[in-house]
């Protein structure tokens, strides 16, 4: 039987490693050991990385106690951080426990400011000395025209109320009278000591100064659980023979 011719085939092509050109002395790949000129930042035979950006140094910890600012990196001094970290805010709480007074004292100044004072009246009211007809009740009755007469200074006059409250305000009607014609008939005193005592006992002093005119003189005061008021007269003026010092009124209020 006939034959066909067989189909020519073509020859597959050879595949020849090309010599790599020799560069000489270099740096050495890490990965396949090829040595490559200086300013190569690839292999050029392997293509492996040959200059690696080198790892970042650890911040100090300064540098890292606020986060928001720059990034927390590991091994970055994190117990240090956390040590200083904990010590302002410890710093920060002995700061408000010892300025917790301070901040009280100034929020009840506020609420004095803010709310609205009224009248309270002492439940006894006891004076060191009185002269004849002029008793230490006469500073509370409401009536101006009638003083409590002390024969000396040093003099003291003590008032206290039922229930501890909260003293914003003391007005003081010096002399015999609010009436500018009967003021000065008597001796006044132009300074008075303030002591006032809370429910546990604790004191406060003030010295008071007050002008020689008639009319009341409001002193602002700010003291709280208030049990006792003590006033001692200092400082006389127009003091004579057959003369005593008068104070005619004292008004305690308290917030409400």
């Amino acid at each position: 039987m006939p034959v066909r011719p067989a189909k020519p085939v073509a020859a597959r092509p050879v595949v020849r490693p090309v010599a790599v050109p020799d560069e000489g002395v270099g740096v050495p790949c890490p990965a396949c050991g090829t040595p490559n000129l200086p300013e190569r930042r690839f292999c050029r035979r392997c293509a492996a990385e040959l200059k690696p950006l080198a790892k970042a140094a650890p911040l100090p910890w300064w540098r890292t106690v606020w986060p928001f600012r720059r990034r927390v990196r590991a091994s970055s001094g994190g117990v240090t951080r956390f040590l200083v970290i904990l010590l302002v805010v410890l710093t920060l709480c002995a700061g408000g426990f010892l300025l917790m007074p301070a901040g009280r004292a100034l929020i009840e100044d506020t609420r004095d400011k803010l709310g609205k004072a009224k009248s309270v009246t002492p439940m006894s009211t006891e004076a060191s000395a009185s002269v004849p007809g002029h008793p230490a009740k006469n500073t509370t009755d409401g009536l101006s025209n009638r003083y409590w007469g002390a024969p000396a200074t040093g003099a003291s006059v003590t008032y206290t109320f039922r229930e501890p409250f909260r003293l914003v305000d003391v007005i003081i009607t010096n002399g015999a009278s609010k009436d500018p014609q009967k003021y000065a008939l008597q001796a006044r005193a132009l300074q008075v000591e303030l002591e006032v005592t809370a429910q546990d006992g604790t004191a406060h002093k003030k010295e008071l100064t007050l002008s020689d005119k008639p009319g009341g003189q409001t002193i602002a005061t700010g003291y709280s659980d208030v049990q006792k008021v003590r006033l001692v007269l200092r400082s006389a003026v127009g003091l004579a023979p057959g003369r005593h010092l008068a104070l005619a009124e004292v008004e305690f209020f308290q917030r409400s």
